[in-house]
């Protein structure tokens, strides 16, 4: 409670307003920033598994080229990286790679796809790329709410 007494409580007054309104100002701008993170990160999360969609679908087109080895994309070992990383990163810089595992057995044509293998990544990619798709849409919402408070 505010008690107001004395010659100057206007004064006091005026500041104790100013001092919190710089303090809403400086956690509206920190809300913002952690928000710009999190979309950031939202954003490289839905490009990575657009990425690794299109290198399922290209290596399951390919289950039968001879020589051909598999193609996977690497996203979480490189955001995990830079989360475990002291340094200071940009979450819009993290860009999936494609890559060859060659771990998996390769057939007598020299080809290394398995189309189950194959389909069951892409149900876990396509789980995966719903679930960021909700979180941004999640957090838009969240956005839009704040903006419309009166």
């Amino acid at each position: 409670m505010l008690k107001i007494t004395g010659d100057g409580y206007l004064a006091r007054l005026l500041l104790f307003f100013v001092e919190q309104s710089r303090f809403v100002y400086k956690y509206l701008v920190f809300l913002m920033s952690k928000i710009e993170d999190i979309v950031n990160l939202i954003d490289a999360g839905i490009k990575a598994e657009t990425l690794r969609q299109k290198a399922i679908a290209n290596n399951i087109a390919n289950l039968e080229t001879p020589g051909y080895r598999r193609v996977d994309v690497k996203f979480e070992e490189l955001l995990a990286k830079c989360l475990r990383s002291s340094e200071d990163f940009d979450l819009g810089e993290i860009e999936a790679l494609i890559y060859r595992p060659k771990q998996t057995p390769v057939k007598s044509n020299g080809n290394d796809v398995n189309l189950e293998t194959e389909i069951g990544q892409m149900i876990k990619n396509t789980f995966r790329h719903k679930a960021y798709v909700r979180l941004l849409s999640k957090k838009y919402k969240q956005i839009d709410m704040a903006m419309d408070i009166k």
